[in-house]
This record gives C-alpha cells, sequence and structure tokens, in this order.
C-alpha cells in the first residue's frame, strides 16, 4: 500500500479550477428531486422505491465531473443519482424511470435507482445491479479491457481512460469487493473502488462489516494499493480527494481506494424511519449536512448570496419541468416488454464486440471434414484456436487455464501461442471469474471464461443471472455476449462436487443460451456459433464426453457453424420419439438399436427445437425423454409438458421420462451406474411404451 501525499491548501481559498457554480446547481437539483420524491411522488404512489442520495451527493457530482475520458465509465448503486447526474444523465429520464414510464433507463422494466447510462460521446455509466456489490467484478473487467486496449492492441484512446465504482460500507463485505481488490491489485488496473462510508448497512453498524469500522485502515498493507480517505461533506477535502484519486488512477494505472465518511440523512429507503439509530445520532448526521457547508465555503468566495439562490430555484424549476415531463410520459406496451431477452437484429447501444465493429466472418452449414476423426478436447481447441488467431478481441480466462491448460486439457498449449494477455489464469472466484467477463464484454471484448465444474459456478450465480438479464433489463441500452464454457456430469465416477449438470438452472435464466453438444463436431459448430454471436452462451461440455469413442468426428472445417435451436435427428425410425442431449444421446442410439426409432439430439436448450420434437411425436405417436439431470423439474418436465400440449391427441401412450432420481451424483461406480440412465434401463423403458 502506497500512502498518498495530500496537497495542501488554503482553507478560504476555493480551487480555483472546480467548476463550484456546475456543482452547486447539481447539488441542488439532487435535493429538489430527492424532496420532490419523498413528499408527493411516494406519497401519491407514483415511485415505489425511492433511496435519497442526502448527504452522499456533493462528493459524487466531484466525482462525476473529473470523469472526462470518453472511455470512463463508472458503475455505481441505487444511492449514486448525483453522480449520474453529474455525467449528464436527464432529470427526465431519472424520474421517469423512478415512476416506471416509458423510455429511461428500462422502459419501465426495472427499478428506476438501477440504474444504466450508454454515452458514446463521454463517461458511462454501466448498468447497476439490485444486489449489494454486484457492482465491482464488472468494473474490474472494463478496467482490465481498457489495459488490453491500450497496451495488448495499441489503442491510444485507451491510455487515460479508467473505471470507477462506487459503493458503501455495506458493500465492503461482499464477495464482489474482495474479488474485485484482487483482480485490480494482481493486475495492476486503472480502477477506483470509491467507498461512501455513511456508518451503516441499513442498520448494521459498519463495525460488523469490517473491523473497526474504517475499510481503508484494514486495507494499509494490501500491496499494489493506494488509499486517500477523509471528509466526504467538507467541500475542500472532498474536492481535493476525488481530484486527487481519479488523478493517480490515470497517471498511475494502478488501483485506488478513496474512503469518504457522509451522513445517510435520510433513512436506507422511504419506508425506512431510522428508529435505530438515537436522537444525538441522527443530530450529529445533520451537523454534518454537506449542502450547508458547500454554501459556507463558496459563499461568497465564489458565488454571491443571489446566484447561490438562483442556483436553488433553477434546479427546483428543471425538477418539476422534469416531473411534468415524466407523468406525461405513459407505460409502456405490455406486449413489448418479451423483446429484447435475446439479440433480435437490433444493435445495442453499447457492449458486444459488433458495436465496436466486428463482423463475423461468412460460415457454413455443411461439413468439411479432414477425414481424421478427433475428440471433443481437441475439437474444442482447435476451434478457440482459430477464432483466438482471427479475431483480437476473444480472450480466455479461468482458474488452471494457462500454462496447465486446463483440468481438461481444452487450453493446452493456447496460452503458449496467443501470450498470457489472451489466455490467463484467474484468482480462484467465480464471481470473479464471470464478473470481470460482463466487464470486459461490455467493453466490446469477446470474452471466454472457464468454471472449471458446473457444480463451481454457484457463487457466479449472481452474476449469471445479472449478465444474462442485461440487455432485457436496459431495454437493449446495454449487452453483454460472451460465451461461459462449463466442463460437467459424470466420467467415469461421479460425486457432488464435480459431476453434476443441472442444466436447466440457466435455461430458466433469461437471456442466457444453453449449448449442450454430444460430439466433437456439434462442439465446433455451436461454439464457433457463439463466439461470433451477439448473447451471452452456456457452453456446457460434458465429461464423460471430452474423449469418448462415440464423440469423436472429423473436424467439420474453420467456417462450420451450427445454429441455435435446431436439433439434429441422428436415428430415424416410426415407433417412439426418443429426445436428448449430452451424454445421453449414444446411450439413446445404443438401446434403440434394432428398433424403429426417431432419436433427437436437441443440441441447444435455449432455445430448444419444439417443432423438431412436435413433428417427430406426431408422426411416432410416442414419445421417451432421456437425461443425466434430476427428475423433479428437470428440462424433461418442460419437454414433457409441450409435447402434453401441443400433441396430446396424437399421442398412443403417455409421454415419458427416464432421468436421474433426485439425488446428487454417487460416487462409487456401482452407485453411479445405478443413477444414471443406462442402456438396458433405456431398452426397457422403450419397451414398455411400444407395449402400452
Amino acid at each position: 500500500m502506497a500512502q498518498a501525499a495530500l496537497k495542501p491548501i488554503a482553507r478560504n481559498a476555493p480551487d480555483e479550477t472546480v467548476d463550484w457554480k456546475r456543482i452547486t446547481y447539481l447539488m441542488h437539483l439532487s435535493r429538489a428531486l430527492d424532496e420532490m420524491e419523498e413528499t408527493r411522488l411516494v406519497p401519491e404512489k407514483k415511485v415505489l422505491y425511492q433511496f435519497s442520495a442526502r448527504g452522499h451527493d456533493m462528493a459524487q457530482i466531484m466525482l462525476g465531473s473529473h470523469l472526462t475520458d470518453r472511455h470512463d465509465v463508472t458503475c455505481g448503486y441505487y444511492r449514486s443519482r448525483p453522480l449520474l447526474l453529474s455525467l449528464g444523465v436527464d432529470p427526465l429520464d431519472a424520474l421517469g424511470s423512478a415512476m416506471g414510464r416509458a423510455g429511461g433507463y428500462s422502459d419501465g422494466r426495472d427499478i428506476g435507482v438501477v440504474f444504466n447510462y450508454p454515452n458514446l460521446d463521454g463517461a458511462s455509466a454501466l448498468p447497476m445491479c439490485g444486489g449489494v456489490g454486484a457492482q465491482y467484478t464488472p468494473t474490474a473487467g472494463w478496467a482490465q479491457a481498457v489495459k488490453y486496449y491500450a497496451d495488448v492492441l495499441g489503442k491510444a484512446e485507451y491510455r487515460e481512460s479508467i473505471a470507477v465504482v462506487l459503493g458503501g460500507d455495506g458493500s465492503v463485505a461482499s464477495n464482489g469487493f474482495w474479488s474485485a481488490l484482487t483482480i485490480a491489485t494482481t493486475q495492476t488496473l486503472p480502477m477506483l473502488f470509491y467507498i461512501e462510508d455513511n456508518g451503516y448497512g441499513i442498520s448494521v453498524p459498519s463495525t460488523i462489516q469490517t473491523p473497526g469500522g474504517n475499510i481503508a485502515a484494514n486495507l494499509s498493507g494490501w500491496k499494489n494499493l493506494t488509499i486517500f480517505e477523509g471528509d466526504g461533506t467538507d467541500p475542500a477535502a472532498a474536492a481535493r480527494l476525488t481530484g486527487d484519486a481519479v488523478e493517480h488512477v490515470r497517471r498511475s494505472r494502478g488501483p485506488v481506494l478513496l474512503r469518504l465518511t457522509v451522513p445517510r440523512l435520510q433513512g436506507h429507503s422511504f419506508q425506512d424511519t431510522q428508529a435505530y439509530k438515537n436522537e444525538e445520532t441522527v443530530r450529529s448526521e445533520w451537523a454534518r449536512d454537506p449542502l450547508p457547508r458547500l454554501k459556507g465555503y463558496i459563499v461568497p468566495a465564489v458565488l454571491s448570496e443571489a446566484e447561490w439562490n438562483a442556483a436553488d430555484e433553477d434546479a427546483r424549476q428543471a425538477a418539476e419541468t422534469a416531473r411534468i415531463a415524466a407523468e406525461a410520459r405513459p407505460t409502456a406496451v405490455p406486449e413489448t416488454v418479451t423483446r429484447h431477452v435475446f439479440f433480435d437484429g437490433e444493435v445495442q447501444v453499447m457492449g458486444g464486440q459488433i458495436r465496436h465493429g466486428y463482423r463475423a466472418p461468412e460460415t457454413v452449414a455443411t461439413v468439411q471434414a479432414d477425414g481424421q476423426r478427433i475428440n471433443m478436447v481437441t475439437a474444442i481447441r482447435r476451434t478457440l484456436d482459430h477464432e483466438l488467431s482471427i479475431n483480437e478481441r476473444v480472450v480466455l480466462f479461468g482458474e488452471d487455464i494457462g500454462p496447465k491448460g486446463g483440468v481438461h486439457a481444452v487450453t493446452l498449449g493456447l496460452q503458449e501461442k496467443f501470450g498470457s494477455e489472451r489466455v490467463f489464469d484467474t484468482s480462484l472466484s467465480e464471481e470473479g471469474i464471470v464478473g470481470r467477463a460482463v466487464g470486459m464484454a461490455l467493453a466490446g471484448l469477446m470474452p471466454v471464461p472457464e468454471i472449471q465444474f458446473r457444480k463451481y459456478a454457484e457463487p457466479a450465480t449472481e452474476q449469471i443471472n445479472d449478465c444474462g438479464t442485461i440487455r432485457w433489463r436496459t431495454n437493449n441500452r446495454f449487452a453483454a455476449p460472451m460465451v461461459l464454457r462449463m466442463p460437467g456430469g459424470y466420467f467415469k465416477c461421479g460425486d457432488p462436487w464435480h459431476s453434476q449438470t443441472n442444466e436447466v438452472a440457466f435455461v430458466h435464466q433469461p437471456g442466457w443460451k444453453v449449448a449442450v453438444p454430444s460430439n466433437a463436431a456439434d462442439a465446433v459448430g455451436l461454439l464457433r456459433t457463439s463466439l461470433r454471436g451477439n448473447d451471452p452462451v452456456i457452453f456446457f461440455e460434458h465429461r464423460a464426453m471430452l474423449d469418448h469413442a462415440w464423440a469423436r468426428r472429423p473436424y467439420p472445417g474453420d467456417d462450420y457453424s451450427l445454429p441455435f435451436g435446431k436439433a439434429s435427428l441422428t436415428r430415424r425410425g416410426d415407433r417412439i420419439t426418443l429426445v436428448t442431449w449430452g451424454a445421453m444421446v449414444h446411450r439413446c442410439e445404443e438401446a434403440a438399436d434394432g428398433i424403429s426409432a426417431d432419436v433427437i439430439d436437441l443440441r441447444t436448450l435455449m432455445p430448444w427445437d419444439r417443432e423438431a420434437v412436435l413433428s417427430s411425436v406426431r408422426r411416432t405417436r410416442r414419445c421417451l425423454i432421456v437425461h443425466e439431470d434430476l427428475g423433479t423439474a428437470g428440462f424433461g418436465a418442460e419437454i414433457s409438458a409441450v409435447v402434453a400440449d401441443e400433441a396430446f391427441m396424437d399421442l398412443d401412450a403417455p409421454v415419458s421420462r427416464l432421468t436421474m432420481p433426485d439425488i446428487p451424483s454417487p460416487h462409487n461406480p456401482v452407485l453411479l451406474d445405478w443413477a444414471v440412465p443406462s442402456v438396458g434401463k433405456i431398452r426397457a423403458k422403450i419397451d414398455a411404451l411400444l407395449e402400452f
């Protein structure tokens, strides 16, 4: 840790380089919006969620005034509206979004305090999240992308760009904070951690969030981190500290933590009465209100009393004008709320390589095989190798994927060939792996993070969910396309930690496409489509098929791709339809030997090929769904429901499923063989349905 030297400043001489007039106006505007919501719009039930920024506002506005680079970004949280106003957000959008009206941040899809601000001509605000601490690792990802653009791709316009993340004292206890701190300091990233310490996480004192209640003091020995701290209600100190912190990140290209103490002058939210604070605490907080302190500092030294009052009046009028216009905005047309879950041809305003001029090469749907059969590991590696070689925006990362080449050897040799800036190991934090990928994707890279095993994705659940919903909840203002590689399933033996599939959980995360290839050729086609696409993709690599003899195929060519939502009919017949995917495809084919059966390999679960299944079932009049995941609420239940709903009158037997029982994957091979659908069990189920 480097202790930053503070510049001396005369207390009675406001810094002439600071635009005090603009800060005064924005401060009054922020207060006017807060007051309007608290006294009118919330009681009138026109605003349903309200978080006052009183006490936090002055320093935030000062911080925003320093974000002047076109590629600067910030990512805040629910109390960050003053910062947004300082970046240029229209108060009409701020109020209209708070009212859930059409337009604004989300077209009424998200809470109004969950901001986003795509600004192609200046500093942007990345899509905020409703979860505390979820803002940190995506911001670190943007900072790493900035470094990549400047140092690896040689783009001069990124050489002074920075990423700024805002958080309260409660957020410093979150996984996201510590993961981002590790990323920023081990990678030496141009990132500012701006911590507003108001002493409380709702009602929980900051002393419970971090020992002694001072995260800056506790990080005093943290290597590669420069720390600033001070009083965020003192105009001179706040102006100096925000300016020095931003300047330090710009010049040193390394991380800084700025902790400012501020009062939270209202409750956590409108509904919070602050009954947990005694009267003396409340009085002491109001005594530190930065608004009168700002007035006392710059009036009359910079502004006259009349100019101060005029700024107040102008801000109130602007807030009232914004309210009238916001209330005139309609509610979005309900039928449009299903748009923009996935890319539908209308390109997002920010995020993804397509926004940076990327145009995918032409692809073919026909196999151009070289004759030699290769396993799925080699097929995936060869595809990644090719896409890395033709697209400088592709970056691979995860635990052990560098010199080791991944625990499944999929990335073996890629770091040696493409360098540690493009293929690199990460700290052991799935939150950090996926979160940083979000920030990189928002910056226009095509990140390919790896989760070592399906079960290990659980710590990243929040980032996975947030990533998938970005396009929808910002109404196509932002998107974060990526390919999240994830091995899973049984392999020789099983266990509850490395052998789960549970792919249905990702199908239930809106915005994610899900690929589950069963063989090497399909893995190539689906992976290439994913890497050149404009949506986030879960790419599931079944461990049992990575080197399975049945899954080996000739490499289908560097131009081969497969569409999502298009199943493969691997065997054709007319007596029964078997619907399956992943490791169960070859077992279904063996079980159907000698029987006239359709075997449908779905290949992708989101979207899935409903028409192929329904068309087959209407012809064969029987349907068996086989998958490795648990039976209860597994994806087979969705297929079964669709078949029953849309092809019931065509059936000669009930729709049937064969799955794992509702247990984790057992370790002993004998127990595992009993639990996973076997060829024998599948054949028995087929026979029973044919005899029905």
